[in-house]
């Protein structure tokens, strides 16, 4: 789940005495009358040379003239990226690989080319506007080009590649002239399936699209960190640290706060459901002093255990319903489901979609070709074409991430009115917890409110309901940590490509507590069967999204005048909510992170107490529960 953001990208160029190029018109500033041809082509090596040893004086206003310029030229870019990126990712093909590698390549090299000129300006005193997205330009690609065109194009066919590789990624059982099974297959096999042996194979299969990456991985992370050294960082990693409103380190230091305060949830849960594995398939296969094999979760990353909830069902805890049942039931396609999600956000006060929306967006998976359909949301042009892209099954994951996807299209057209650089989320996590905070509010009374469900269920269900929750977001939580925690180790250095599988493992027995279901070795490469790896799509954000979620759902809850328990509010129908959040998301990118919180919950600190109140019910149960069982790994 996430939304796309390839075309978040800027370029432009100044040279001497704020010398603008906007949309290939050249605009001079200052007393200059004889510009030499160099000047004249202020893409050039030798202009921007000439341009930093100059003795004019830049000022504040030639500060503002440059982002100016900037911003006009920026919207044609990103949206040829995010135009050749969505035909990618709906049509892959050898051709439209290449086109969204040229695509990438061209905001690329451009950013490159604009975060060096940026920093002519460092040390000027200037409006805070104008710094804000000096900064914004230094921040705006995930993985910064080389300045060598070679190596800028190369990174960007690299790139383009990975994400092709992941898309097309099949495992043949029977070799290739035999039948080849899709991730969604495998993921049904992953939710389903009870043997462990099946269960292993279907693991194992998809993991072995990866390997081929591996080579080009390392080569990307060469490229890269080379890249952001020439933006002015020391790797990637601090780059993508440094996007926080705060020093890397500290930023590094608040996730691991973070962490500490929500751990004993999710330690209490994994020893619950390590016993009850034990229960299940025997100590042969699963043993309480030991990590939880990742194929036993219900899910190809062990990510979200909502599938063996079934093992773990709490007794007398029954909801009383299946929702995927109810949507198979009463024969709600997934366009359908998509319009229950879309009147979600209609109760609050939102604006309907655009007609295009429901044109252009992608629902169901094409039976002709090959597609991404990892769930995602766009902005194609930054204003109102926005899209959804998803394989859309009726089963009631799906519906909840329809939901998660649409808080995506909404904050994207709340903040469409802001200036180019600051139409983007307070920070990441913000923009993925949006989607989650209206997903919170998908309870047992908004399913009565909308018809689907007849009766809502008592309160001693609440366990039950808690759990499989629990299955999905506290499960998350430390899967959401490492991933970066292992990409900043290889930004770094401090894993190399030698030991690329070896650091992954480690992490995830570290955080997560689990290990591999068979040996693994370095002809394996495990972290690039994961979509965000493969992506280049940094996932602190998702961390940040599912501490930040329950803190915008308490603060909504308050907003609309609740006052039963947090797990059961939903903001449906609640115009009071709806303004607050609509204020926070209208802001976008234009302030620091701690005052768009502070506008929707009225802290400036993000905090995990809130998640800690959802889950206190189900936290006091498993440690009864727990009892004579082993906790921790």
């Amino acid at each position: 789940m996430s939304f796309a953001n390839n075309g978040r990208k800027i370029g432009a160029t100044v040279g001497l005495f704020a010398i603008f190029v906007v949309s290939g018109i050249l605009v001079a500033r200052g007393d200059d009358k004889a510009m030499t041809t160099e000047m004249r082509n202020p893409r050039s090596a030798e202009a921007t040379a000439l341009a930093q040893t100059t003795t004019g004086t830049l000022t504040a206003e030639d500060a503002r003239h440059f982002v100016e310029a900037a911003e006009s030229r920026l919207l044609p870019l990103w949206v040829a990226a995010q135009r050749s990126s969505w035909v990618q990712e709906t049509f892959i093909t050898p051709d439209t690989e290449e086109m969204a590698a040229e695509a990438d390549q061209a905001v690329k090299a451009a950013t490159s080319e604009l975060a060096a000129q940026a920093r002519l300006y460092e040390g000027l005193k200037l409006p805070e506007d104008v710094a804000r997205k000096l900064k914004l330009i230094n921040l705006s690609v995930d993985i910064p080009a080389p300045r060598d065109t070679a190596e800028s194009t190369e990174l960007s066919q690299i790139n383009a590649s990975l994400q092709s590789d992941y898309g097309k990624g099949k495992w043949c059982p029977d070799g290739p002239q035999g039948k080849c099974l899709s991730l969604n297959d495998l993921e049904r096999i992953m939710a389903a399936s009870r043997d462990p042996k099946e269960l292993e194979r279907a693991w194992a299969g998809w993991h072995a699209i990866a390997p081929p990456m591996r080579k080009r991985y390392a080569r990307m992370v060469v490229l890269a960190n080379k890249g952001a050294r020439e933006t002015g960082f020391a790797d990637v990693g601090a780059m993508w640290r440094s996007n926080y409103d705060m020093a890397p380190d500290a930023f590094s230091a608040e996730l691991d706060r973070l962490w500490q305060q929500v751990r004993p949830l999710y330690v209490s849960l994994h020893a619950h459901v390590r016993w009850k594995l034990e229960e299940k398939y025997g100590a042969g296969v699963v043993s309480e002093d030991r990590p939880i094999p990742a194929h036993l979760l219900g899910n190809m990353w062990s990510q979200d255990w909502t599938n063996i909830y079934p093992l773990l069902a709490p007794a007398n805890a029954d909801s009383g319903f299946d929702l995927t049942e109810i949507l198979k039931a009463k024969k709600i396609e997934p366009v359908g489901m998509v319009h229950y999600g879309e009147r979600f956000f209609m109760s609050l006060g939102f604006a309907a979609l655009p007609q295009t929306f429901w044109e252009r967006s992608m629902f169901t998976k094409p039976q002709d070709r090959d597609v991404v359909c990892h769930a995602s949301a766009w902005d194609i042009d930054y204003v109102e074409d926005l899209r959804i892209k998803m394989c859309i099954e009726q089963k009631s994951e799906d519906f909840t991430t329809i939901h998660h996807e649409l808080g995506h299209n909404f904050y994207q057209r709340a903040y469409d009115t802001q200036p180019a650089l600051f139409r983007n989320s307070a920070n990441d996590g913000f923009h993925e917890a949006i989607g989650d905070t209206i997903a919170l509010s998908v309870t047992p009374e908004y399913l009565k409110q909308i018809g689907l469900l007849e009766n809502v269920p008592p309160a001693s269900s609440d366990i039950g309901l808690l759990m499989k929750r629990a299955l999905d977001k506290v499960a998350f939580l430390p899967f959401g940590l490492l991933i970066d925690k292992w990409r900043w180790e290889v930004f770094s250095g401090q894993v190399t490509p030698e030991n690329y599988n070896k650091a992954w493992w480690e992490l995830r027995e570290k955080y997560q507590g689990i290990a591999p279901p068979s040996a693994r070795s370095e002809e394996d490469f495990d972290p690039g069967a994961k979509y965000h790896v493969a992506a280049n799509v940094p996932y602190a954000r998702y961390f940040l999204a599912a501490i930040l979620q329950y803190q915008f759902h308490r603060a909504l809850c308050r907003e609309s005048g609740y006052k039963g328990p947090l797990h059961r509010c939903s903001i449906y129908n609640n115009k009071e909510a709806g303004a607050r959040l609509n204020k926070m998301l209208a802001m976008g990118e234009s302030r620091p992170w701690p005052e768009a919180l502070e506008a929707l919950t009225g802290e400036k600190q993000m905090d995990a107490t809130a998640i800690l109140e959802y889950y206190a019910p189900l936290k006091q149960w498993l440690d009864e529960q727990n009892k004579g069982y082993k906790v921790d790994w």
